[in-house]
């Protein structure tokens, strides 16, 4: 199908791209990397009159270290994040998370900030991105504000941006020796979307106990969430492959589980504890 008709605007800057978002107000849309916004477009689920493309907009993409965290332009694409060195080395989980999107069209164009923005209830960066504690910035007319991550996905395809505000950058903590991450997915065999997905951050102590988790699910419901009756479960206890699967079996617990055309409940909150189970299983062999 063909999209409705619609007004392009190439924005040149994060201000072009607000003043044209305040001027026409709900009628227009942002255009990040499109692999969400065009298919729904097509299929006429979303008519915008304006589309508003910041592609082009100098500073929106890049990786960079300041003094112990890592920031992330929001047009940043999933296949920089892959084969980024800094991220490799400081916050491996993303670039492992990076590897499971899509395939290579999808990762050399789509976005960080456009699947965030977007969120979808089965994107695999919403699962990260609360694993690692993330903040994201947002710059609206009334300047920049930086929205934890717990507080930013809000619901199905809606997050704590407001209409008239851009997400510009993803910062997020660098992992010290320490912390130990992985993620691990249910795709879907056709769209490689998360079915269900758990990213895992383990946090060691001296001891070779786990001190702290952080554990993002995504695909389960109708947003990304934490997983707080594992995150209980496994602070405190060893490392090893029975207090893992004791605590992965209350990856479900608190969990508002949707069924789809993918699955059952039942089904989903089977595979929440299969994943989590695998996630941290694979984290905490980390060297």
């Amino acid at each position: 199908m063909y999209p409705a008709q619609f007004e392009y605007h190439k924005a040149g800057t994060v201000k072009e791209a607000l003043d044209l978002l305040i001027k026409y107000k709900d009628e227009a849309k942002l255009l990040a990397g499109g692999h969400s916004l065009l298919p729904a477009m097509k299929l006429r689920l979303a008519q915008p009159k304006h589309l508003v493309d910041i592609g082009k907009v100098s500073g929106l993409a890049g990786i960079k270290e300041e003094g112990g965290t890592l920031v992330i332009g929001a047009m940043t694409t999933h296949y920089a994040i892959e084969s980024s060195a800094v991220l490799k080395s400081k916050c491996p989980l993303l670039p492992e998370v990076a590897g499971q999107i899509g395939d290579p069209m999808v990762r050399n164009l789509g976005t960080l900030g456009g699947s965030l923005a977007h969120a979808d209830p089965a994107a695999d960066w919403p699962a990260a991105v609360i694993a690692l504690g993330a903040e994201l910035v947002a710059e609206g007319p009334k300047g920049r504000r930086t929205i934890k991550v717990d507080d930013f996905f809000k619901g199905l395809l809606t997050t704590a941006l407001a209409e008239n505000e851009i997400l510009t950058e993803i910062r997020v903590p660098a992992c010290g020796a320490n912390v130990k991450c992985a993620y691990a997915k249910f795709p879907h065999p056709a769209s490689r979307f998360a079915v269900v997905g758990v990213a895992a951050v383990l946090t060691l102590d001296g001891g070779g106990k786990i001190g702290k988790a952080s554990i993002g699910i995504t695909g389960a419901g109708t947003k990304a969430t934490r997983a707080k009756g594992v995150e209980a479960a496994i602070a405190g206890k060893p490392a090893d492959a029975a207090s893992i699967q004791a605590a992965a079996s209350s990856a479900a617990d608190g969990v508002d589980v949707q069924a789809d055309l993918q699955g059952s409940v039942e089904y989903k909150q089977h595979l929440l504890r299969v994943f989590a189970k695998r996630a941290m299983e694979a984290a905490a062999a980390k060297k």
